[in-house]
């Protein structure tokens, strides 16, 4: 299928932002990237003893931040872990100590913007919190074992979860109240100047060099080019889009569509289509655009770019809401932290640059 569907999410928007994107703007994942792929990776969910970074009495204090904050172990263990039910593949970093460095900036930040929120936001906060345990609950529930199943085996209790979700969202729900409308005015002229916010109805017939379901070859280059040439050809003698789409399109997902994409957001495609679909003129029958799925030939029916409405200005708010949060727990969290017993990353030793080519720039991909 050639875009790329966005899943059904179980959670809201603001619970996915609190307990997982923030893991990514905090770069948790990319500080164990060092590890070769496998090494170290729980195959399954380790036991609350495995699963847990305590080496001492929970109640021991791990570190300390101003204005007299405190992490107990305890406390830091069952971050993780709520963390690790909703993301299983944390399970592998659980005692690497860039992972473990980085949820406790996570922690910390949580803790004093949560702190800040003022009556307001705390009591919408609350009645969100309540809605997702209520969700939370219910989905788990219907998993083997049910909701306590999942607790048991992650070493964590009920509140730890909602602890973690109401430090997330009080911490959102400030930081989100106080972007401007200029700030939400001046981000969407800038996105919408990148075309982030473009949608088209486009119709495709895809000639694929592999079978979708599959992936064994279906035919060369050459042959999916010279196929795809005349369906052209065909399109150009005035042949029908659907019923040419269903005869030749190898794009499952719009094939008996009759090829067609409908208002469609052209940022979930590949970035030769999206390319096409941003440029190509409207309703002509495009040449043959070659993707990494194959050839295509398209027709773009029409396009615009989506206006700055109530829902979109929730979206960008929030965006710019994990941009601050980010920019803080980076700029001001080593300000904040007074003591941290935590083990710290050992540092990669230095290559030379006489013995390694890697130190040169040229000779890294990453370096490109």
């Amino acid at each position: 299928m050639l875009p790329n569907h966005t899943s059904k999410r179980l959670f809201s928007k603001k619970w996915i932002l609190g307990m997982v994107a923030l893991l990514l703007a905090f770069s948790v994942l990319s500080a164990c990237g060092s590890k070769k792929e496998g090494e170290g990776a729980a195959t399954t969910s380790p036991s609350p003893s495995a699963a847990a970074t305590a080496t001492g009495n929970p109640a021991d204090v791990i570190a300390t931040y101003k204005e007299g904050g405190k992490i107990t172990r305890g406390e830091f263990d069952s971050f993780i872990n709520v963390n690790k039910m909703f993301s299983p593949q944390l399970a592998q970093f659980m005692t690497d100590p860039g992972f473990q460095q980085d949820m406790l900036k996570q922690m910390v930040t949580f803790r004093v913007l949560s702190a800040k929120a003022d009556d307001k936001v705390k009591a919408d906060a609350d009645k969100q919190v309540t809605e997702q345990m209520k969700a939370i609950t219910d989905y788990f529930g219907k998993q083997e074992g049910g909701m306590d199943k999942q607790l048991k085996d992650n070493g964590i209790e009920l509140k730890d979860i909602e602890s973690l979700m109401k430090m997330s969202f009080y911490t959102m729900g400030s930081m989100e109240s106080k972007i401007t409308d200029k700030a939400v005015q001046d981000s969407y002229n800038e996105q919408a100047a990148a075309h982030a916010f473009d949608v088209a109805t486009v119709s495709h017939i895809l000639i694929s060099l592999k079978d979708a379901a599959t992936q064994k070859d279906l035919r060369t280059k050459d042959e999916a080019l010279a196929r795809a040439k005349e369906v052209k050809g065909k399109l150009d003698s005035g042949g029908d889009f659907a019923a040419l789409a269903k005869e030749y399109s190898d794009d499952p997902g719009s094939k008996d569509a009759g090829g067609t994409y409908k208002d469609a957001d052209i940022n979930q495609w590949v970035p030769e289509f999206k390319e096409a679909a941003s440029t190509l003129p409207l309703n002509k029958i495009s040449d043959p655009v070659e993707s990494s799925f194959g050839y295509h030939v398209m027709k773009v029916e029409s396009r615009s770019t989506k206006q700055l409405d109530d829902t979109l200005k929730t979206q960008i708010k929030s965006q710019l809401a994990e941009k601050s949060l980010s920019e803080f727990a980076e700029k001001e969290y080593p300000n904040l932290i007074e003591t941290n017993n935590l083990p710290k990353p050992e540092a990669a030793p230095a290559a030379s640059p006489a013995a390694s080519p890697a130190a040169s720039p040229a000779a890294s991909p990453a370096a490109k």
